[in-house]
């Protein structure tokens, strides 16, 4: 489990923070039009107390929700999640039609070879990017 708070009611606790995480208050809410409006569906934890948001800490990744096949092109919608940080953890991505991208996070001091048995692909797979001091990777894992 972390150290630190990252869902609604947990306790901050970053540089000693005693605030509770709460989700940043909505402002120029649309929902009386369409409900549930932008600024609703995209409303990020934070901690009042500290100023700590979701949206400008590392380990947080948005993790793709849903498409949409409107014109022109396709949206990809994504939602919020936390990964955490103290053990392998990470979110798929939409990459080829024969791979996926899968990024993540990792407790510092992991081998790369122990993060890439968790994550390699039905063909195997590649780091694009292995970061052992700050504990993050990104991995091209080939699929079929």
């Amino acid at each position: 489990m972390s150290a630190f708070g990252y869902c609604e009611g947990e306790t901050c606790a970053r540089d000693g923070c005693e605030g509770s995480i709460e989700i940043e208050p909505v402002k120029d809410c649309s929902c009386h039009i369409a409900a549930p409006c932008w600024n609703h569906e995209n409303a990020d934890m934070h901690c009042p107390d500290c100023g700590w948001r979701v949206a400008d800490d590392p380990l947080c990744v948005r993790e793709i929700e849903s498409i949409s096949l409107g014109a022109p092109i396709p949206f990809i919608q994504t939602k919020p999640r936390v990964l955490d940080p103290t053990k392998i953890d990470w979110v798929a991505k939409l990459h080829t039609a024969s791979s996926m991208i899968k990024e993540g996070v990792f407790p510092v001091g992991t081998p790369a070879k122990e993060v890439e048995e968790k994550v390699r692909g039905t063909f195997g797979g590649r780091f694009e990017r292995f970061d052992a001091k700050k504990g993050l990777f990104k991995y091209i894992a080939y699929t079929d």
